[in-house]
């Protein structure tokens, strides 16, 4: 900075290293914590086939009402419900001079998130149950504003501080004052890629073609998946000079 007192003083400022006297410090603190899931994300495909396209409709919109049904009677266990993608599609017959519509095959997918892991392997089961029904999951997760975010970054910077001290005291010195604290590739973070209809999932394959009804089966022992939680954060600071 320049001194007001003197105004041909040239402008200074900190030097990036610090000085011999304030030597600057730079350390990584990092955390990573292992949590319980908070939600799981099941997606169910529901499939109709018939020989024309009201028929192929009709089933198609019966089916989806039963999968919907049955999801909603799970009540405040399911926490997001949403149609995702719908489609209905011509089946033709072999290529050539006489090629024409054989049937038409629609399909719809819902997503449904779960809060409640004792009710997962029940509704699972019942869907998979359901006449021309796929379920594919669970993808086990914990929600964006998750109190195990802050804990992982509130870590990860008491690692940082401790990192830093144990490096002054190591000169015979003092941690002064924190100069920058910053996530890792904060400056130059990159845009996430955009997520797809299905959550960054994909579109599962659709089911087989109907063969024997299934019988009813037991719920299945679902066995919920930790998940890893990681924050690092880069710091810099002063710190007294060392007694080298």
């Amino acid at each position: 900075m320049t001194n007001p007192l003197d105004p041909d003083a040239t402008p200074t400022t900190p030097l990036p290293y610090g000085t011999p006297d304030t030597p600057r410090l730079a350390v990584r603190g990092e955390a990573r914590l292992e949590i319980d899931p908070e939600t799981a994300r099941i997606l169910v495909t529901v499939t109709a086939r018939g020989a024309d396209r009201n028929a192929a409709l009709t089933d198609l919109t019966r089916r989806n009402d039963e999968a919907l049904t049955l999801i909603k009677s799970y009540g405040n266990a399911i926490e997001h419900l949403e149609t995702g993608a719908f489609s209905i599609t011509p089946q033709l017959t072999d290529k050539g001079r006489n090629e024409r519509i054989r049937a038409y095959r629609g399909s719809v997918t819902l997503n449904a998130t779960l809060n409640d892991f004792t009710s997962l392997g029940e509704l699972t089961t019942r869907l998979a149950d359901l006449e021309l029904t796929h379920v594919a999951g669970p993808w086990w997760a914990l929600r964006p504003d998750s109190p195990a975010h802050r804990a992982a970054r509130t870590q990860a910077v008491h690692e940082a501080v401790q990192r830093a001290r144990a490096y002054a005291e190591a000169l015979g010195a003092r941690l002064g004052a924190l100069v920058e604290l910053a996530d890792l590739g904060a400056e130059n973070a990159p845009t996430p890629a955009p997520r797809g209809a299905m959550g960054g999932y994909g579109m599962p394959p659709l089911p087989p073609e109907p063969g024997a009804a299934p019988g009813s089966a037991p719920a299945l022992d679902l066995q919920p998946q930790r998940q890893t939680v990681h924050a690092c954060v880069n710091a810099r600071f002063t710190m007294t000079r060392p007694a080298l």
